[in-house]
């Protein structure tokens, strides 16, 4: 796999590593899942492909992806803490992900994001050609 991180950092899919209580601290400020509940996102990284980056003993980014490993993966919960940004972690984590040889020959994939385009436009993402095609349902009062 095609990747690189900063001397000391490292990147694990040990799920037994990532601390879901840390990703919850970070995402309840995060616009996407602002109040999920911790449970709600343990049942979630269960079922779902993670990643995380340690810098020493601290979890300081992680990655989430839905995925059916043959066809689809939907990218989530992408975040770096703060005073971590800036040395490509979170471009790290998706090139890991779409590099891992159990997600090769998926047709889609899928993210929404508010503000980090430039972040995946670099490994290949770009806005998709039939927005007219995609449908969404958003029951904004989950989670308030």
């Amino acid at each position: 796999m095609k990747y690189s991180l900063p001397e000391g950092y490292e990147l694990t899919e040990d799920q037994s590593r990532i601390d879901v209580i840390a990703a919850h601290g970070f995402l309840q400020d995060a616009y996407w899942s602002k109040n999920n509940p911790l449970e709600t996102l343990r049942r979630a990284m269960d079922a779902s492909f993670c990643l995380a980056v340690f810098h020493g003993r601290q979890q300081v980014a992680m990655a989430r992806l839905i995925t059916d490993y043959a066809t689809f993966s939907y990218l989530s919960d992408v975040y770096v803490l703060q005073e971590h940004r800036g040395r490509g972690l979170a471009r790290t984590m998706v090139a890991y992900f779409q590099d891992h040889p159990k997600l090769q020959g998926q047709r889609i994939w899928l993210l929404f994001t508010r503000d980090a385009h430039g972040v995946y436009q670099k490994l290949g993402w770009k806005a998709s050609d039939h927005p007219e095609r995609m449908l969404i349902r958003l029951d904004e009062s989950v989670y308030q």
